[in-house]
């Protein structure tokens, strides 16, 4: 288990560990793109700033990877996405189903022990992190991590708080939670920029 003592918890990134406690929901998208979430906008984050959030109810991995496809379509450059989920959840599935959406065409793997995956899809960098096993702030400085974050890549996080306050607020916060028949997918906008890639879902 990797020692996250030196990491300091970034507050603007906090976020509530149960989607179902922290969303309020006006309908739900099921195994496709026949009916859409409504978004309840006007909440207001930790911070007391303006929230949309959308929860979505996926009966199974096409779901996932229909709900995906419609995220794509709302993605711009620079945004930051945290994905939140035990292991299974079906996190690298959603970051899978994002760049098929986008044409991409080679294997998508967890980067477990890379911490890192690379990809080129649909005129976008894209940036897929799983910071599980993140030990500390040297390794992420080491690795040239921060350099990543240049305004241009759009990332997709998993394991967010391992990195504490080393990573940007995120613009789009995903949790990922089972549910007693499939899982429920809760998405949180915190910035201007997510709100408009949120909004893409209702298109």
């Amino acid at each position: 288990m990797p020692d996250n003592s030196r990491f300091t918890p970034n507050p603007e990134t906090t976020v509530h560990p149960d989607p179902s406690a922290l969303l309020r929901t006006k309908g739900s998208l099921e195994g496709g793109y026949g009916s859409t979430p409504e978004l309840v906008e006007g909440c207001c984050g930790s911070t007391g700033s303006p929230r949309t959030d959308v929860m979505v109810h996926l009966a199974d991995e096409n779901a996932t990877l229909n709900f995906a496809h419609r995220l794509a379509s709302g993605l711009c450059k620079g945004l930051v996405i945290y994905l939140h989920g035990d292991l299974g959840a079906g996190k690298t599935t959603l970051v899978r189903g994002v760049l098929r959406a986008l044409g991409y065409e080679g294997r998508v793997k967890s980067p477990t022990y890379t911490l890192l995956e690379t990809y080129q899809a649909g005129g976008f960098e894209l940036r897929h992190f799983d910071l599980y096993r993140l030990n500390d702030e040297e390794e992420w400085e080491v690795a040239g991590f921060r350099d990543e974050f240049n305004g241009e890549n759009i990332f997709f996080i998993e394991w967010p708080d391992r990195a504490g306050s080393l990573l940007p607020p995120a613009d789009l916060d995903i949790h990922l939670a089972p549910a007693e028949s499939g899982r429920t997918l809760a998405v949180t906008a915190y910035s201007t920029q997510g709100k408009s890639c949120l909004n893409a879902l209702s298109l």
